[in-house]
């Protein structure tokens, strides 16, 4: 019991940090299984961040009322982005969200109620590891159930062949926005747990690399499954720490290390590490079936 607390105290904040860009990469999951990709989810965990820190700073509202404004905020905003932009495809899609992503940070740079460029001070340090990891919990179960819905086959479905999909019935435009939505929501409330967290918040916390790193996270973990993201995540946020201890300094070289994960994984593991377990799973059904 001694060493756990040595280990959580050395790397308590890996952990929590582990979490939250866990939960973060699950909801960039939601849109990639329908075939749209978002960058847009590190702006949705900065408005959902940033509405949580106004509403414990400035209105005195109770941590959870707090974390649900962040969120519910998220995913107005979600709404309102979602209903023009996701008639766009492709790369169209990406660089309207990425697009969207350098308003919210502009917005944050300039306005007054979010701090300005020095970022919103004074956000009570309330959030624990174990409220990250129930959270994640609830949002992996949320998303493994989803993908077993009519709603999951639906947005599998749109991401093989959209136009076969709509053939078959499938409301194209209504899946859309509203796995567009979930994914703003998962992502916003990753932020006000980050938000609270950490006492403060400024733009560089969502800025454009923290959008590629989710992107990576999926890719590196697998998107096919829902513990994917969750891998990608965990691998990645833990490999500075891990360099740290063999005497390397990742910091300046991190973006670089990443890019050679993503590239090997690409060329020898196209559906990520994710595949090394159902590879392990299919062989064990196999074995039963003989």
């Amino acid at each position: 019991m001694e060493y756990l607390l040595q280990f959580y105290a050395i790397y308590g904040s890996v952990i929590n940090f582990i979490g939250i860009n866990a939960l973060l990469a699950l909801s960039l999951n939601v849109t990639l299984s329908a075939g749209m990709l978002s960058l847009g989810n590190a702006a949705f965990a900065a408005v959902g961040g940033y509405t949580a820190g106004i509403l414990s700073v400035h209105f005195n509202l109770p941590y959870a009322a707090s974390l649900a404004g962040g969120t519910c905020a998220a995913g107005l905003v979600g709404l309102v982005i979602g209903l023009p932009v996701l008639r766009l495809r492709g790369v169209f899609l990406a660089m309207a969200t990425l697009a969207f992503g350098e308003v919210v940070r502009l917005a944050a740079v300039n306005l007054d109620i979010t701090g300005g460029a020095e970022g919103l001070t004074g956000i009570p340090n309330v959030t624990t590891t174990w409220m990250i990891y129930l959270v994640l919990a609830g949002a992996a179960y949320f998303i493994a159930v989803l993908r077993r819905s009519r709603l999951g086959w639906g947005l599998v479905s749109m991401r093989e062949d959209e136009t076969a999909a709509a053939s078959l019935g499938i409301p194209i435009t209504y899946y859309k926005v509203v796995a567009f939505v979930i994914g703003a929501m998962l992502a916003g409330l990753a932020g006000g747990l980050y938000a609270h967290l950490n006492y403060l918040i400024t733009p560089r916390d969502y800025s454009f690399f923290v959008a590629v790193d989710l992107l990576i996270y999926n890719i590196v973990g697998g998107t096919g499954v829902w513990y994917g993201p969750i891998l990608g995540a965990a691998m990645l946020t833990a490999l500075p720490e891990v360099l740290r201890g063999l005497g390397v300094t990742a910091g300046p070289i991190r973006m670089g290390i990443n890019g050679l994960i993503l590239l090997l994984v690409i060329l020898f593991l196209p559906n990520g590490l994710a595949s090394l377990f159902e590879r392990r799973r299919s062989s064990a059904v196999r074995a039963e079936a003989e």
